[in-house]
């Protein structure tokens, strides 16, 4: 039982609260607030990422981008707006991870682009200055649809895998709901990640 403030809700369990009322609470000097925001919130800092590592960035760089973009949302998130704390984190953490990778592309952040160069195509269908919830979704149904043009040339196994892992399953929990282990979908990750690469290279966007 916690109290923290007047805009919290007195004795309640902070897992009780929404994310609305941790952020409240986190304004009000409540750390604790913010940490159950943040592992909330990191299964979509992961998905977030995810699709943009597969096409060639560092994925723990591009992890910790999500989490700070997180963290701004966190401190940044004004109640009084009509937008929910969940679509106003997404844009923050979607903001904050394609403002780094194009600074990476402009050489400011090498970590970020070793590997697999950034491939324009795929990057700009998602604007780093989204608005709104709408932007938002579109960009967001834009990015996998083009995710989806490549599930034709992928194995049944990396098919299987790349679902869970754009939603933000860590390796070691896709493995054992897979009854895999770890450092094959590892593997696995890596070649989806060299046929993406290949594809949008190459310019190709369907199959044929």
């Amino acid at each position: 039982m916690f109290t923290c403030g007047k805009r919290c809700p007195d004795s309640a369990p902070l897992e009780s609260l929404t994310d609305e009322q941790l952020c409240a609470c986190a304004a009000e000097g409540e750390p604790e607030a913010e940490t159950l925001l943040v592992t909330r919130y990191t299964v979509m800092v992961r998905a977030c990422a995810r699709p943009l590592f597969l096409a060639g960035g560092d994925s723990e760089d591009l992890i910790q981008e999500g989490m700070l973009g997180l963290l701004t949302a966190i401190r940044g998130f004004d109640p009084g707006r009509d937008t929910s704390f969940r679509t106003y984190a997404e844009i923050c953490i979607r903001s904050r991870i394609l403002s780094a990778i194009r600074s990476a592309r402009g050489g400011k952040h090498t970590p970020l682009n070793d590997s697999v160069p950034f491939e324009t195509s795929l990057f700009d269908c998602i604007d780093p200055t989204l608005q709104s919830p709408e932007d938002v979704v579109i960009g967001r149904e834009e990015f996998r649809e083009r995710l989806e043009a490549l599930r034709g040339r992928l194995s049944p196994l990396e098919a299987r895998i790349l679902g869970p892992y754009l939603n933000g399953l860590s390796c070691g929990e896709i493995a054992r709901e897979e009854g895999l282990s770890p450092k094959t979908v590892d593997n696995a990750i890596q070649r989806v990640r060299r046929k993406l690469a290949r594809q949008f290279s190459s310019g190709v966007t369907s199959e044929s």
